[in-house]
């Protein structure tokens, strides 16, 4: 038992720590990186963005064939003319 207890101390020195450090080094570089997996998402969702934006364009200029204002009623309508900032008799407007 005596004999045993220097060789898992050699052991844990020589082969377990360079395993655990390398192993962990091994980790924290993938980590880094995107998978493919991940690069396959990113690509998929970057598709789904230009599709959608080729969609609002498009929609967007059906609408203008229909009303050619509808950029400056949309705006007037999404923008208040008034809110209260707190107190009761003061009013700012929104630009």
């Amino acid at each position: 038992m005596k004999d045993l207890i220097p060789l898992l101390a050699i052991f844990a020195i020589f082969i377990g720590m360079p395993w655990l450090f390398l192993h962990y080094r091994t980790k924290s570089k993938q980590a880094r990186s995107l998978s493919i997996e991940d690069e396959r998402m990113l690509d998929d969702l970057y598709h789904a963005a230009q599709r959608l934006e080729d969609r609002v364009l498009t929609i967007e200029r059906i609408i203008a064939v229909d009303n050619p204002d509808w950029r400056r009623i949309a705006a007037e309508d999404r923008i208040p003319d008034r809110i209260e900032t707190g107190s009761n008799d003061r009013i700012r407007r929104i630009s």
